[in-house]
This record gives structure tokens, C-alpha cells and sequence, in this order.
């Protein structure tokens, strides 16, 4: 089993009592941040219930992350049924509204899949709808990505109506492009169109949810042990092989440590300080991610770490 599946063995009681209460009749859906051993937890109960595995993490869909991203290993998805991973080329369009036809695809066939993840959107457009808004034309797409680039993201969010404006994650550039791109490209903002949205594929009622707290300085230790051990896998030849097409605005390029990474590989730091720098980022990525799926998860269930 993975690095992951190895730390599952050494976690608290609760979730081995979690475990074993599982319906095996129903979807289980599993959120958490990054490095709080969700996967290992989703992989656990697959084995145990013979279960396929569902990938809701935006990140994890790129075939051009495995080690960066902590996406299950090949032994792990030889061992068990994995969905949605790695199955997305770097610059191919991927927004929560593939991600979850996809993901009906999967309930036709398998209605007891275990979906586990840390992108929060996914969970909530899942268990509680998404707005039908039509894709920006490339020219809208193009616009946007320049103007991030060059202006950077305050000078979007400055442009959004009020209502998107009172909704938004501020401290999300892509988030903040994406509510853009929908009021640049149809007259209205993103408030409004989420405002109409349609009924859920999956509601919360018919689902096992289970979204995971962890302690933060549990946390960020793990996330550091974590980090050193992508570096030992192969996380820095991952990033060489991506230089070439190296495109900071690009959703696929926001795998974090990617960034820190590349300045490395551009001789701009060292190591360790791409390492320290890497770290830090994912730190502060677990924070927005506690943060967010402590106000929007509220409803779900949820065990304390460790």
C-alpha cells in the first residue's frame, strides 16, 4: 500500500470506529484537507466493502501530477476500483461542472462509491447543486487569463456585482477569474446564476458524509513529512518535465509546491528553500481548506484529528 495507506495504520481510534459503522448500502463521501489521511481513510473502506474509489480533488485529475498531488499509487489503484484521477491532460478545460457529470456517470453504474477529496466546490455541488452557467468563449477565457496576470487577481474582483462580491473567497485567484469570466461573458453575475440552481445529484440525506478537522500543528507536521517524501519519490522530476510548458495562470499549474518547484529548477533558490517555501504554501492551502468546509460543510459530520 501507499505512503498514504501506511499512515492510515497509526491513526486515532475514532476513525477505526467510523470504519466500522459505515452503511455498505450507500455512497460514502469523505472531504478533508490536504495530508489529513482521507485517502488512506476512502482506501481503507474500499477494501473493506468493495468499493470504488472517486476522486474530488481538482488537482488530482491531471495526468501530469501523480507524486505532487498524492494521488494514489498504481498499487493502490491495482488493489481497488480508482475513478477521475489523472485521466485530464495539462491545458485540457476541467471545471466542478465535468467533474460532476462524471461523477453521475459513475453513481449509474455504481451507486456505492466512495468519493474523497479536499476540493470543497466538488462536495457542495454534488450534495447540494450547481448553477447550469454556459462555458466563457476562449476570447473571454483569454481576457481574463492576461488581466490576472498582468493586474493580478484584486483587479478582477473589484469589477464583480455585489452580491458575487459577498460570496466569493477573496484570497482565490481562481475562484475569483472564474466569477469573472461569468459576469464578463453573459451579463450577470455568478451570485445570480447560483441563485437558480438546479436540484443536487447527490443530496447530503442520501449520502455517509464525513469530513475530517484536523489539529493544525498535527496537520502541518504531516504536511512536512509529506512534502520530503514527494521530494524522495520523484516531485521535483515531475515539475522538470512540466517546465517546458510552464504556465502559472493555468489551473493545472496551481498544484501546490509546483510553483516553488519551478523557481528552483530556474535557478532562482535552492532547495531547501523551495522546500521551506513549498511547506509553507501547503500550510497555508490547509488553512483556506479547514476554513472553507468549516462554513460550508457545516452540516456534515465531522472527527476531530488526532
Amino acid at each position: 500500500m501507499s505512503e498514504n495507506g501506511r499512515m492510515f495504520n497509526a491513526e486515532p481510534d475514532p476513525l477505526r470506529d467510523w470504519l466500522r459503522d459505515v452503511p455498505p448500502d450507500r455512497p460514502v463521501l469523505i472531504a478533508g484537507p490536504t495530508a489529513s489521511g482521507k485517502s488512506a481513510l476512502a482506501m481503507a473502506l474500499a477494501m473493506a466493502q468493495g468499493r470504488t474509489v472517486v476522486n474530488a480533488d481538482a488537482l488530482q485529475v491531471y495526468a501530469c501530477w501523480r507524486v505532487l498531488t498524492a494521488r494514489p499509487s498504481p498499487e493502490d489503484e491495482a488493489a481497488v476500483p480508482h475513478r477521475l484521477y489523472g485521466h485530464v491532460a495539462a491545458g485540457q478545460p476541467y471545471s466542478v461542472g465535468h467533474w460532476l457529470r462524471e461523477v453521475a456517470q459513475v453513481l449509474a453504474t455504481d451507486p456505492r462509491p466512495v468519493i474523497v477529496g479536499g476540493t470543497g466546490l466538488y462536495f457542495s455541488a454534488l450534495t447540494e447543486g450547481l448553477a447550469d452557467i454556459p462555458p466563457p468563449p476562449p476570447e473571454v477565457r483569454a481576457r481574463a487569463d492576461a488581466r490576472l496576470a498582468a493586474e493580478g487577481a484584486a483587479a478582477l474582483l473589484a469589477e464583480l456585482d455585489p452580491a458575487t462580491l459577498a460570496r466569493i473567497d477573496r484570497r482565490n485567484p481562481a475562484r475569483i477569474q472564474r466569477a469573472w469570466e461569468v459576469q464578463a461573458a453573459t451579463g450577470q453575475g455568478l451570485a445570480a446564476w447560483q441563485d437558480r440552481t438546479g436540484p443536487p445529484l447527490l443530496p447530503l440525506g442520501q449520502a455517509h458524509a464525513l469530513v475530517l478537522r484536523p489539529d493544525p500543528g498535527w496537520l502541518g507536521a504531516r504536511i512536512d513529512r509529506r512534502f520530503a517524501g514527494m521530494i524522495a519519490a520523484g516531485a521535483l522530476e515531475e515539475v522538470r518535465a512540466m517546465l517546458p510548458h510552464w504556465a502559472p495562470a493555468q489551473p493545472w499549474a496551481r498544484a501546490i509546491g509546483a510553483p516553488e518547484l519551478v523557481a528552483h529548477l530556474r535557478g532562482e533558490t535552492t532547495l531547501d528553500q523551495a522546500l521551506a517555501a513549498a511547506c509553507t504554501a501547503t500550510r497555508r492551502y490547509a488553512k483556506r481548506q479547514r476554513t472553507w468546509m468549516r462554513n460550508r460543510l457545516r452540516p456534515w459530520p465531522a472527527l476531530s484529528l488526532p
